[in-house]
């Protein structure tokens, strides 16, 4: 049953109201912060009128042709990826177009994981992000709608 939003009281949405949708989103020739915003946006349900800080009222968003995200100036030769290993002398660096050449969906999720809250909520909510290099992707059966941004991500 979906949430029916009363004119007179400010009610907080429960998880079984949530109406859920799947989104197509395209990111061939997007910048990759602006792009992220967005499917944070989706990703966390403040797109809806009954968006509720502490709930997951977002909606599933798909990826496609990550491989051909840009990103604006020197971040192309000089933006880095920080990983520890968990050992003395374990910190590894990787430039962006390493990691965008070797996994280019790695690039979209970290940034988008970047644009989530940290904790219970956000692992919840990264694990509705699927995201892919090329232009194919296995979830037909859920019939997604393309998603067009109120703002361009040019």
């Amino acid at each position: 049953m979906p949430f029916e939003p009363s004119a007179r009281i400010t009610r907080s949405v429960r998880k079984e109201e949530v109406e859920r949708r799947w989104w197509v989103v395209d990111a061939a020739g997007k910048t990759l912060g602006r792009l992220a915003s967005q499917v944070a946006k989706l990703l966390r349900g403040k797109h809806k009128p009954y968006f509720t800080p502490h709930v997951d009222c977002g909606d599933f968003v798909i990826v496609v042709n990550a491989s051909q995200v840009r990103v604006e100036g020197k971040r192309w030769t000089k933006k880095e990826y920080f990983h520890y290993t968990g050992y003395p002398g374990g910190a590894r660096f990787e430039r962006f177009q390493e990691l965008l050449r070797r996994k280019p969906e790695a690039v979209i999720e970290r940034a988008v994981w970047g644009m989530l809250p940290k904790g219970r909520l956000g692992r919840r909510l990264i694990r509705k992000l699927k995201v892919y290099a090329g232009p194919e992707h296995p979830h037909q059966a859920q019939q997604p709608q393309l998603y067009e941004p109120p703002y361009p991500c040019d």
